[in-house]
């Protein structure tokens, strides 16, 4: 009785089943960009040309794909955006998928594939978690670091790390 106790303890925790019945739904505005301040002590000038080339007035978004189900059904849309200051975001929107244990965002080089073919090819090669999901519904973003190279990356996987399998994931295309 005891070791079916504890069995079933265990078991509840790595499953934690209860999850797919919970929703968390967030709703994250795209990240504003602070406008560069002039340095201490100095004054803009309006007769004194720029030495850099001015940044984009607004957000602009470098490549997106809609997401497609795997282990569970997802649906949405991935962008990877630059802000005006040069930061960049992937960002999430009108995501839609079953919540889980230890879920992640990641970059990834893998190729989308439908169906089961594509539960679990995305930890085969390159790849880079950008944290935890959020929430499993709604708009979010999730900052990529300076020193990613996002010409090494095609795609963004909701993976489940505690059993090595896609949620949903999405091709990054150009725009």
């Amino acid at each position: 009785m005891v070791a079916a106790t504890l069995m079933l303890g265990v078991g509840l925790y790595w499953f934690q089943p209860w999850k797919l019945w919970q929703d968390a739904t967030v709703h994250e505005a795209l990240p504003a960009a602070a406008p560069s301040a002039p340095a201490p002590g100095t004054t803009p000038s309006p007769t004194t040309p720029s030495a850099a080339p001015s940044a984009p007035a607004g957000p602009q978004t470098l490549a997106q794909g809609a997401l497609i189900s795997h282990e569970h059904t997802t649906t949405g849309t991935a962008k990877l955006i630059r802000l005006p200051d040069g930061s960049r975001t992937l960002r999430l929107e009108n995501l839609d998928t079953s919540n889980g244990p230890d879920l992640r965002v990641w970059l990834t080089d893998a190729p989308v594939k439908e169906g089961e073919a594509g539960w679990s090819v995305f930890d085969d090669g390159k790849h880079v978690s950008l944290g935890k999901l959020k929430g499993n519904k709604g708009d979010q973003n999730y900052e990529i670091p300076a020193d990613v190279n996002l010409a090494d990356y095609s795609s963004v996987t909701i993976w489940c790390d505690r059993f090595d399998v896609s949620f949903g994931a999405a091709a990054l295309a150009t725009v």
